[in-house]
């Protein structure tokens, strides 16, 4: 496979944090993105996420269509989105699902997430060469903000 098609895997179990920062680095300089692995996110759960994902891009696009929602919670069809106006005068190639802050019984794994975030938010600050309690000090983990984008490139 061509370099220019590996996609960087960053390991979060990794002990050795500075070595895993600069991995974080240099995946974004090169790639602008990286595969988390190892996060501590139970595997069942992540298996049912991207099963609910499949059986919501599978179905019909008028079903789809009523749960588009004015704000960022909802569906976003095929084409409607436009990240880099440059490349497309479509539009994005993609349709989506936007999950916002669940709060209650809606959240199903708030400490998994939490802890993987809290982790990698302190391994971001290393690979900025920043403290790596920065985004604690600056009450980054006050009041999380998470969110789920499940994409579908039919």
């Amino acid at each position: 496979m061509c370099d220019a098609l590996q996609l960087p895997i960053v390991d979060l179990s990794s002990p050795d944090r500075f070595s895993t920062a600069n991995s974080i680095r240099q995946a974004c300089i090169d790639h602008g993105f990286f595969y988390l692995v190892n996060h501590g996110v139970d595997e069942e759960l992540v298996n049912k996420v991207f099963e609910q994902s499949s059986k919501f891009f599978s179905l019909p696009i008028e079903e789809k269509m009523k749960v588009i929602i004015k704000n960022y919670s909802s569906y976003s069809p095929l084409y409607a989105g436009k990240l880099d106006t440059t490349l497309s005068t479509k539009g994005d190639s993609n349709e989506g699902f936007y999950v916002g802050q669940l709060a209650g019984d809606l959240n199903q794994w708030p400490l998994e997430g939490m802890s993987a975030g809290t982790k990698l938010l302190s391994l971001i600050a290393l690979s900025l060469k920043l403290d790596e309690d920065f985004f604690e000090k600056v009450g980054a983990f006050n009041e999380p903000l998470a969110s789920l984008g499940l994409l579908h490139y039919p």
